[in-house]
């Protein structure tokens, strides 16, 4: 991908046209795959980088870890969007805790009361599968316990 950056979003659609293998692809995975690298090409330079970071750690993944990381990235995305953003945010304000410190706090009764158990499940998830995501960009606000709680 990085390798084609200093190509017209047209020449590298063109150049991934011409790469073994491309034109045997199930037509729709093509049009994904053009879709994506448009989607690259509308990013800033510091997204497409983290794109890459994200994109190389996956690739440095045993199977099974890239399973477990499809699993909580669904389970997370399958929240609705309220949810979904207030579980990301607990997720990030938790991050750095200790393990054990983070697992007791997940299931005391104050966590009990703002998360459904999907949601602390997909906490749970994202918290097994952080070792493999590459560090935040940039550490964003913590929100100080108890953040407003979308109803859920």
């Amino acid at each position: 991908m990085q390798s084609h950056s200093n190509l017209t979003l047209d020449q590298q659609q063109r150049a991934l046209d011409n790469e073994p293998g491309f034109r045997q692809l199930n037509p729709d995975l093509q049009q994904r795959m053009h879709q994506r690298l448009a989607q690259l090409n509308g990013m800033t330079p510091e997204q497409r980088q983290r794109t890459y970071a994200r994109t190389e750690a996956m690739e440095r993944l045993a199977p099974e870890q890239r399973q477990q990381v499809r699993n909580a990235l669904t389970s997370l995305g399958s929240l609705p969007k309220d949810r979904r953003m207030f579980v990301a945010r607990e997720f990030r304000a938790m991050r750095d805790m200790p393990p054990a410190e983070r697992q007791a706090f997940l299931n005391s009764p104050a966590m009990r009361s703002q998360f459904s158990d999907q949601e602390r499940q997909t906490l749970n998830g994202l918290f097994e599968i952080a070792p493999y995501l590459p560090p935040p960009a940039q550490p964003g606000p913590v929100i100080p316990f108890p953040a407003p709680i979308p109803p859920h």
